[in-house]
């Protein structure tokens, strides 16, 4: 009797102890999408649905011995990475990655939380771009983080298709996900922009909803999980979105926290 091996997503990111985004948000993710999660921690956090209080993060070299761990044991078919805090932090991860011939890197360039706590330090991002972005597949930055990966403002469609071209200096693949942009008919317009320079805008209409704690998060590690599952990216990311939607229309049910709540990633009130 043959054991069976299912696909392996890692997370590395901060640890969210109210179990909407970071961490916890991806292993949710990865458990509903069939695929076996485990994660290295980048930064403890104390924060809730209503803010990020405090912020502490993990020695790199505690990070290099979590990332050690888990490469020198099992056979791992994708990366996701989020809060990533610091240029130390960055370097090591990056010296890892290359050592070990990671594939399937998702960066999410986890910056500023929903309640504008800074979540990656000054001069991070420079490294970021420059050590991490291009060992990976996919960046999958919001608006705001777009504008700041790309040092441009962004007001509409068209400044969406600017920023990711300037990205994609930086990283092969690009998505910007739309939902800090309000358009007029109340969709969400998200833009890939792929390597061989197919482009793809995927809309989707708006939930009205107060939960959206942890989105970019799930949004992300189900990228991760589907290439673990053996899918191209462009279907990797239609069908992460699709789940995306999924958890964001099944948590509006949800009451968690007095805050900004977190999505439904299992349909619990489904």
């Amino acid at each position: 009797m043959h054991a069976k091996i299912p696909p392996v997503s890692i997370t590395i990111a901060g640890s969210d102890c109210s179990g909407g985004a970071g961490i916890q948000a991806d292993l949710k993710t990865f458990q509903a999408l069939k695929c076996y999660g485990a994660s290295v921690l980048t930064a403890l956090t104390a924060q809730n649905t209503q803010g990020v209080q405090s912020v502490f993060p993990i020695p790199a070299s505690f990070v290099a011995e979590q990332l050690y761990s888990l490469f020198n044991d099992i056979p791992i078919n994708s990366v996701k990475i989020g809060m990533i805090h610091n240029e130390s932090i960055i370097k090591i991860i990056s010296k890892i990655l290359q050592e070990k011939k990671a594939e399937n890197i998702i960066v999410d360039p986890v910056m500023i939380a929903k309640s504008g706590h800074a979540l990656l330090s000054q001069g991070a991002v420079e490294a970021l771009k420059i050590e991490l972005l291009k060992l990976s597949l996919c960046v999958t930055p919001n608006i705001p983080e777009a504008e700041i990966l790309a040092g441009m403002n962004i007001q509409n469609k068209d400044d969406i298709y600017k920023a990711a071209k300037l990205i994609q200096k930086f990283c092969p693949n690009v998505l910007v996900k739309g939902g800090h942009y309000f358009s007029e008919d109340n969709l969400v317009n998200d833009f890939l922009l792929l390597e061989d320079g197919q482009e793809h805008w995927i809309t989707y209409p708006r939930i009205l909803s107060t939960n959206t704690h942890g989105t970019g998060c799930t949004f992300s590690a189900a990228i991760a999980a589907f290439l673990a599952r053996r899918e191209n990216l462009l279907n990797s990311v239609n069908k992460a979105r699709n789940y995306l939607q999924k958890a964001i229309q099944n948590g509006v049910k949800m009451n968690i926290g007095k805050g900004c709540g977190p999505v439904d990633h299992s349909g619990l009130m489904g």
